[in-house]
């Protein structure tokens, strides 16, 4: 009877809709798993550690309700998402921000971490006279900096010309090949000329208006479309030669 009594007296009991149990016990897996992966990274890179937990909050931030990661520099500084931060890959980003700092030119110079390198936007305004593709005095001393950076490394550098969709016809300039090409060509040989860095490190392209950043729609997003880039790729360059017995 007294067995009978407190199987009674227990049945209604529980607590109704106990899923909270679940939501909990995954929670602290969760956490498990943070914390385990964190002493695993403490003697790698830390970039490595930094894009992990850009990962983590990501994935913590699909859960709805309650607290979630804040954003912004706060919590993760802006990055080139390198995977080595030691790298004079990561070394070159990092000079060169400090470049735009100093001459205050963070509108007019940007920087883009690209599949196997680094890509540095230059605005034509600061390199160029409109319809020009002699260097602006006023550029020199920004691409001096620019090229004693570029000359620490032996990456491969390809400089790329673009302009807007307004047609140029004259006598030097035919058409906007010409003008991006020969833009491109100058700054690969001020680099050559000043900061001596080797030509089969170089190359130069013109592409007109035909990889414009933005639509050619507003006068500002045409002032986003002229630009030099400078692209360093950090893969070695393979050359296959092929020998033919006589």
């Amino acid at each position: 009877m007294a067995n009978n009594k407190r199987k009674k007296s227990g049945s209604g009991g529980g607590v109704a809709g106990g899923g909270w149990e679940i939501i909990y016990s995954g929670f602290v897996l969760i956490m498990l798993c943070f914390f385990i992966m964190l002493c695993s990274f403490s003697t790698m890179e830390t970039s490595k550690v930094t894009r992990f937990v850009k990962s983590f909050s990501i994935a913590v931030s699909v859960f709805s309700g309650g607290l979630k990661f804040d954003k912004g520099e706060i919590v993760l500084p802006v990055s080139a998402d390198i995977v080595d931060a030691d790298s004079k890959i990561a070394n070159i980003f990092t000079e060169m921000a400090e470049v735009m700092k100093s001459y205050g030119i963070e509108g007019e110079v940007g920087m883009q971490n690209i599949q196997g390198g680094l890509v540095i936007r230059l605005s034509d305004s600061i390199l160029f006279d409109s319809g020009g593709a002699t260097i602006n005095e006023n550029a020199l001393p920004i691409l001096n900096h620019i090229g004693t950076i570029l000359a620490k490394s032996n990456y491969n550098i390809r400089i790329e010309g673009h302009t807007d969709n307004i047609p140029i016809n004259t006598y030097a300039f035919p058409s906007n090949w010409e003008l991006s090409t020969t833009r491109a060509i100058s700054v690969l040989r001020f680099f050559i000329d000043k900061n001596h860095i080797s030509p089969d490190r170089l190359s130069a392209e013109g592409f007109g208006e035909y990889k414009p950043l933005a639509s050619n729609d507003s006068s500002e997003n045409k002032a986003k479309n002229r630009r030099v880039d400078i692209k360093i790729f950090t893969g070695e360059r393979k050359t296959k030669v092929k020998e033919i017995a006589d």
